[in-house]
């Protein structure tokens, strides 16, 4: 077989294996956070860090740490990790905003050093439509408060709450850095990935 067939037919057999090939994304999906928080104008809202089983026990209360579902260790690193990538990277949000449970606080406080409790970034789970359109509003209305603004700020909030938002579903400790559109939806600009567990 001649050099110029067997050049051929490596090409030709790479190009039929290609779509089999996996495909790397250009850079790193974290750069594309980065640029975007010293842009400006957003906000990064996560799902709060890893905290074990599903929905909070009958009975929880907001002011007692002890009936929630709470952040296991695994969680509580997490969200340390979660704070050292933005001090490796030089960013500080100009406000970090919390849901009132103690997932979310401590979310916060371990990533952040700081969190201010704000109700509409509350879990929505159990509240009936008219509570959860206004919910949704004043997030929205606050984002749009941000657009065009230098900096950007940091939410700490459940699945739920993003899932409304956004309609998309997110892990623990993962972030969505959204803006508000023109049109006044919200847009998703990057993802950044939650840091490992253990």
């Amino acid at each position: 077989m001649s050099v110029d067939r067997r050049r051929w037919l490596q090409a030709a057999l790479l190009a039929s294996c290609a779509p089999m090939l996996p495909v790397r994304a250009a850079g790193n999906p974290a750069d594309g956070v980065a640029a975007s928080l010293r842009q400006g104008g957003v906000v990064i809202a996560f799902r709060h860090a890893d905290a074990p089983g599903t929905f909070d026990p009958p009975g929880m209360r907001l002011d007692d740490c002890r009936t929630q579902r709470n952040l296991g260790e695994a969680g509580r690193a997490q969200a340390q990790r979660l704070g050292r990538w933005f001090a490796e990277q030089r960013l500080v949000p100009e406000q970090v905003l919390s849901s009132p449970w103690c997932r979310c606080r401590d979310t916060a406080t371990l990533a952040f050093g700081r969190g201010e409790v704000w109700a509409p970034l509350g879990s929505p789970h159990g509240s009936d439509p008219a509570s959860r359109a206004a919910q949704g509003a004043a997030l929205r209305q606050s984002l749009a408060a941000r657009r065009g603004r230098s900096g950007f700020d940091v939410w700490v909030t459940h699945m739920f709450v993003l899932a409304d938002l956004t309609g998309e579903n997110s892990d623990s400790a993962q972030g969505l850095v959204l803006r508000s559109g023109t049109d006044g939806r919200v847009e998703v600009l990057a993802r950044l990935a939650p840091p490992p567990l253990g």
